[in-house]
């Protein structure tokens, strides 16, 4: 484990929806620069957890604690989704969800709104700092695209884009908010082995790059035993186990619950 500060740190964190504990006093942390995997069956309770640590959905019971880019120690388990980007915590979705009819430099400025110098005024008489503004905006939007080899699919709609060229898009517009934290929900999902074995390597790239910490959930095993640092094992809700990828790939629980049969080709 990383000797870096504790960048987030759970506890007992539950979520009940119609009277079932989706999410039960989980436990988690996760220190700074790590790249940590949330790994667990279908329905085990995932995305559910992602969707309590961005704030789209409210925990009913445990706590959420995050250091944000100020070093401020905040409990974060009520804070909506902008409050959180705002404060470094940035995600992406199982589903891609881009905003399909604009340009693909349009989807990264949009993450880029909080950070802006200027006021309405400026923006409605097109003043010097206004056009200033714009410039930079502009090749920070560049810079980005470049890092993802999409620099030349700057004014192509994001709906015409390949699929794989669209999971990049979107981990890029994650990072264009400038986070600390990202949450990557099962970005290699619907990738040919080719495009997930890019994403590995560009995963570990932007780790270092942007000095981030990422908390990633995926079910191609190769992926995440490939580049995960530590594991969560879910199911059924609750944390299974969790360790260094060794430990969890021969873990005869996690086998019996999630691996089954793959943990032979791990080996």
């Amino acid at each position: 484990m990383s000797d870096e500060k504790l960048i987030l740190q759970v506890n007992d964190l539950s979520i009940v929806f119609g009277g079932l504990k989706a999410v039960s006093e989980l436990n988690m942390e996760l220190r700074k620069g790590e790249l940590v995997g949330l790994i667990g069956p279908n329905g085990a309770g995932k995305t559910t957890v992602f969707n309590m640590l961005s704030g789209v959905y409210t925990p009913t019971g445990g706590q959420i604690t995050f250091w944000d880019k100020n070093g401020k120690v905040q409990v974060v388990n009520k804070k909506t989704p902008a409050q959180l980007n705002l404060i470094g915590i940035a995600r992406t979705f199982q589903n891609i969800r881009l905003f399909g009819n604009l340009t693909v430099s349009d989807n990264i400025r949009i993450a880029m709104h909080s950070q802006r110098n200027v006021k309405p005024w400026d923006a409605v008489f097109r003043t010097k700092k206004f056009f200033e503004d714009e410039e930079v905006m502009s090749l920070k939007v560049r810079n980005l695209l470049k890092l993802f080899g999409l620099e030349k699919k700057e004014n192509e709609l994001s709906s015409n884009l390949p699929y794989g060229e669209q999971r990049k898009l979107e981990i890029c517009r994650a990072l264009a908010a400038n986070p600390t934290l990202l949450l990557l929900d099962e970005p290699a999902a619907g990738m040919n082995p080719q495009e997930t074995k890019e994403l590995m390597e560009l995963i570990a790239f932007i780790r270092k790059e942007f000095n981030l910490t990422i908390l990633l959930i995926e079910h191609d095993m190769k992926l995440v035993m490939g580049i995960c640092e530590r594991l969560y094992v879910l199911n059924y809700g609750r944390v299974l186990a969790s360790g260094v990828p060794e430990e969890i790939k021969s873990n005869p629980d996690v086998i019996k619950a999630y691996l089954g049969s793959e943990a032979e080709n791990l080996a």
